[in-house]
């Protein structure tokens, strides 16, 4: 299917913006389909750039109106912060979260990985780190990944924030890992970088990969644009890299793409509001769209 573009068609706001002003959102969603029908999701929800975040998550029987099943504090895992997670089923059918967390100290970043029979189980699930960078990447944070399975083989697009110029720590990158079992991670280096001069110049974050490859991306151009990136389309190219597509970039950023069914998709995505703050809002793009 193409890669449908955010704002196309009409909107529905799936959970508001938790305050008023910049540093309050609702967003940086990840969904998966429940067995039997329905959505499952979860998302990032931050109270504040002084406050604290959680990751929610909820079902819904038509992907629109969603029931919240459980929490994960920030504090679970000792982070000051956490951002856009993954939700999955494994093969087995178990439910697997990856979340990524922020230092309570300093530019860092990790990610963990829990799971449980049941959605409400991965609330008091065990958790453990996973996706570690290693020497060959230079000094980075890994957040916000993108997991996938398929045929056996577990792919995780992470985007990674180059830490080896103080000060300029929002520069970010994707780079892929392989696994066979979602655990233990071998990188296979870098998918998709900023282009020069374009609006993607200070990096770029891929959020959501399409059955056929395609993917959509945050990238911003400035330091000044952390936190308000916008969202791109990148196609397949050589080597397992993307390479931006044509088209200019989109107002939302944290789009994620749930293939349905009888064809077309929903989209969830985070976008701003005009006092600054982010809600997570929802689309159907219908076949053919």
């Amino acid at each position: 299917m193409p890669a449908p573009r955010p704002g196309t068609h009409p909107h529905t706001v799936v959970a508001p913006a938790p305050g008023t002003g910049p540093g309050f959102w609702a967003g940086a969603p990840s969904s998966a389909p429940l067995p039997g029908g329905g959505v499952a999701l979860a998302w990032r929800e931050r109270r504040g750039h002084d406050g604290t975040d959680r990751n929610v998550l909820a079902v819904s029987a038509d992907g629109v109106a969603f029931e919240e099943v459980g929490r994960l504090e920030s504090a679970r895992f000792g982070a000051r912060w956490v951002e856009r997670p993954t939700l999955l089923r494994t093969p087995a059918g178990r439910w697997r979260l990856y979340a990524c967390c922020a230092s309570p100290s300093g530019p860092q970043w990790w990610i963990e990985v829990l799971e449980a029979d049941d959605l409400p189980g991965l609330v008091d699930a065990p958790s453990r780190r996973v996706l570690e960078p290693v020497p060959s990447q230079g000094p980075v944070a890994v957040k916000d990944p993108v997991v996938q399975v398929r045929e056996g083989i577990w792919t995780a697009w992470v985007c990674c924030h180059l830490l080896d110029v103080p000060g300029a720590e929002d520069r970010m990158r994707t780079d892929v890992a392989t696994s066979t079992d979602g655990l233990t991670w071998t990188w296979r280096g870098t998918a998709l970088a900023g282009t020069p001069g374009a609006w993607d110049a200070r990096g770029a974050r891929i959020t959501c990969v399409l059955p056929d490859g395609t993917a959509l991306y945050d990238g911003r151009a400035s330091r000044e644009e952390n936190w308000f990136e916008r969202s791109g389309v990148a196609a397949p190219g050589p080597g397992g890299r993307l390479r931006p597509a044509p088209g200019g970039p989109v107002d939302v950023r944290y789009v994620d793409v749930l293939p349905l069914p009888g064809g077309g998709a929903r989209l969830y995505y985070e976008a701003r509001t005009p006092d600054g703050s982010h809600e997570l809002r929802t689309e159907l793009a219908p076949v053919g769209a």
